[in-house]
């Protein structure tokens, strides 16, 4: 008898718990929902591909003086440096186009093999610049003048080629990638039977840097007149994924 009475009493309790929680739904304090609808439509990947001439050169370049002392290695990395700025001067670039990308004095050493330590040798002074060419084409002779001003103690890191303003080169590539996505979503929609409509979500994957290097990671002292940098033609890239509704 009085496992029954507890049997009743657990279906009573169920049903009120069922009873409150439809309360709950109803009154609208409480909402369980499974939401099904989900967009569908044609996914594609776009891309534009757009060759243009650079307009600008970014060029590192430096000094690299070492002496018995500071004062030594200091004074004539100095006078290397003043020796080059007068030389970009004199070739049209703007002191405005010259910044300073790194400064170093270090302690040069070298292992002695008897004490098994290192023994100081003297010190290094790093003076590097990055330097904006704005006419593509003086950029040998730019190298050639530098060379010559900073003799021995001349080091050349980069040449990098690129776009003074890459705006109008992306908005060409990315029309072009728009373009490409819409043709492939289009086909694929024709071989399914289905009608393609509106974009309903744009993303862009990919923009290129606007950028090409020429390797000069070398001293260029006493190279030949006339250096022969080719500026060539930058690569633009853009990437886009569009997904477009069907009807």
């Amino acid at each position: 008898m009085k496992k029954k009475f507890m049997l009743f009493s657990v279906i009573a309790a169920i049903l009120l718990v069922s009873v409150l929680l439809v309360g709950c739904q109803a009154s609208g304090s409480t909402t369980l929902t499974a939401n099904t609808n989900q967009q569908t439509g044609i996914s594609v990947s776009g891309q534009g591909i757009i060759y243009v001439t650079p307009d600008i050169i970014n060029i590192q370049l430096g000094i690299q003086a070492q002496a018995a002392t500071v004062a030594d290695a200091q004074s004539q990395a100095a006078t290397a440096m003043n020796n080059v700025l007068e030389a970009l001067t004199s070739n049209g670039v703007a002191k405005a186009d010259v910044e300073t990308q790194n400064y170093n004095i270090q302690q040069t050493t070298r292992y002695d093999n008897v004490t098994q330590q290192n023994v100081a040798t003297g010190y290094q002074v790093i003076n590097y610049v990055n330097v904006k060419v704005r006419d593509v084409t003086k950029a040998g002779v730019i190298l050639d003048a530098v060379t010559a001003a900073g003799g021995d103690l001349t080091r050349v890191n980069s040449v990098q080629f690129s776009l003074n303003d890459p705006t109008s080169a992306n908005n060409q590539a990315r029309d072009q990638a728009m373009a490409d996505a819409k043709a492939i979503a289009a086909q694929l929609a024709s071989d399914a039977g289905v009608k393609l409509g509106n974009p309903i979500s744009i993303s862009e994957s990919e923009v290129s840097p606007v950028t090409k290097y020429y390797n000069a990671d070398m001293a260029v002292a006493g190279a030949s007149s006339s250096t022969p940098i080719s500026a060539g033609e930058l690569q633009i890239t853009v990437a886009v994924q569009v997904t477009y509704a069907i009807q």
